[in-house]
């Protein structure tokens, strides 16, 4: 068995605060593109967010297989957030 790994939302950018440009109103999954039992690669997307203004990839940080996916299409998320879980050799 390899070892588990977290994938989380990133830290939004500070410029988000002061303009607010990107981040109006509530951010979002806007699409899932991994689905348990799937092999992912560094880099591969994973899912995409919606920030009102601004659709952000959110990719793979390693090669490995999906054993959970904690997202779907249109939840609501925040910096922080799990939402995917990959088990690496």
């Amino acid at each position: 068995m390899g070892t588990l790994r977290e994938v989380r939302i990133p830290k939004y950018p500070e410029c988000w605060e002061s303009c607010g440009s990107c981040a109006s109103g509530e951010i979002y999954i806007q699409s899932v593109l991994v689905a348990e039992g799937e092999a992912v690669a560094r880099d591969d997307t994973l899912v995409v967010l919606e920030t009102g203004k601004v659709a952000l990839d959110i990719p793979c940080p390693c090669d490995g297989i999906v054993t959970a996916v904690l997202v779907e299409e249109n939840d609501p998320v925040d910096e922080g957030d799990l939402i995917v879980r990959i088990e690496t050799a």
